[in-house]
């Protein structure tokens, strides 16, 4: 099993883009649930990659040493929970036709409840429906 930095490098060797960190990658998790709980204005693009931070704690969670894992499990199990209720599930339909993401098994796969600025206008173009206020 692996310290955070060990997993970090590994995972750097593996093609990410630099050795991160879990502080790092639930921050930026963190911040990405409250951005859509708000309603996520980017486009299509950076909201792909966004999701990339949750891809990377997925990726991290075998490597780690088990204190580690029990440490920031409650945390990001809560984020997980947040990121559920402010979006929708479609199997990544919608958000396919502009960027696969690796593995049918990531269930973030999803899209925000609220569509609005660049992100609803290219989603609701690959069908998906807002359950919330839309913003044009």
């Amino acid at each position: 099993m692996a310290t955070e930095t060990e997993a970090g490098e590994l995972l750097h060797r593996r093609g990410r883009r630099t050795a991160f960190t879990v502080a790092g990658r639930v921050n930026a998790w963190a911040t990405l649930v409250s951005t859509i709980e708000r309603g996520y204005g980017d486009d299509i693009y950076e909201y792909t990659n966004d999701l990339y931070c949750r891809n990377w704690l997925h990726e991290a969670w075998p490597l780690l040493d088990e204190h580690i894992v029990q440490l920031w499990t409650p945390q990001i199990k809560a984020l997980d929970d947040r990121y559920k209720a402010a979006t929708i599930d479609d199997d990544g339909q919608a958000l396919d036709q502009f960027h696969r993401l690796p593995g049918p098994d990531l269930w973030w796969r999803r899209h925000p409840r609220i569509l609005t600025g660049d992100l609803g206008r290219s989603l609701r173009s690959a069908g998906a429906i807002s359950t919330g206020p839309d913003t044009a």
